[in-house]
């Protein structure tokens, strides 16, 4: 199945347009290394949590938007020689002009669990990183596979999950501390394609009044969860 290189990032709202250019000059490149697709979603609906949120977890300034991206590679073993490959490509070396601050990325490897399949481009997409204890893995699949079923019935095109497996410590910013990880606990990073803005709304408030969708037992703690709404600018 699909392995999954995830991003979340900060980027000042000023430089969006220079992100977006920066990003798409860089499909070519990861392409090169066996990459089959890269998606870069903007910060549009991403509210502040309780305990954690997407703002936080990359210590957002008041000026930046937070970035919610993936690489697609068809399996970790080709991850593992493109992230190699690319470590030592001179033209994927940082410079001085990146459009954002990178020592507040957040990058890690997850293997895919369920995958509704391919779809066309979205026009909106639905990201969120979830802590779940690693027992309850199986509980976690079989709900979320229920969900997509039903978000798929309610208008979305395409619904991942993709459990954590490389997954690194950083020195500022990570996952881990991103939805304050326990010891016993892995992280899925999720999302949900929609073919608009206004077929997410109309979708999850259908979903939301479906009895189907309701009643069962969380396998994992929801008020740690990490969720937002996001529109793709770069997606190749």
């Amino acid at each position: 199945m699909t392995y999954i290189e995830g991003f979340i990032l900060a980027v000042p709202a000023k430089n969006k347009e220079v992100y977006r250019d920066f990003a798409a000059s860089a499909v070519p490149k990861f392409k090169k290394h066996g990459v089959t697709r890269m998606v870069e979603a903007w910060g549009d609906d991403v509210s502040d949590g309780k305990v954690t949120d997407f703002k936080r977890a990359v210590k957002a300034k008041p000026d930046e938007q937070v970035m919610f991206s993936w690489l697609e590679y068809p399996d970790r073993a080709t991850r593992d020689k493109a992230n190699q490959k690319i470590m030592n490509d001179p033209e994927m070396k940082p410079g001085d002009d990146m459009p954002f601050d990178g020592q507040r990325l957040i990058m890690g490897g997850f293997s895919v669990i369920d995958d509704t399949g391919p779809a066309p481009k979205p026009g909106y997409i639905d990201g969120c990183v979830i802590p779940v204890p690693a027992a309850n893995k199986e509980a976690y699949l079989a709900m979320a596979t229920k969900h997509a079923s039903l978000l798929k019935e309610y208008g979305a095109t395409r619904v991942v999950d993709a459990w954590s497996d490389d997954v690194p410590d950083g020195k500022v910013t990570d996952f881990k501390g991103a939805v304050k990880k326990q010891d016993d606990e892995q992280m899925v990073y999720s999302w949900v394609e929609w073919p608009s803005k206004k077929a997410r709304e109309q979708g999850w408030q259908k979903f939301m009044a479906d009895p189907r969708a309701n009643g069962d037992t969380m396998p994992f703690d929801g008020k740690r969860l990490i969720y937002g709404g996001f529109e793709p600018i770069v997606d190749a």
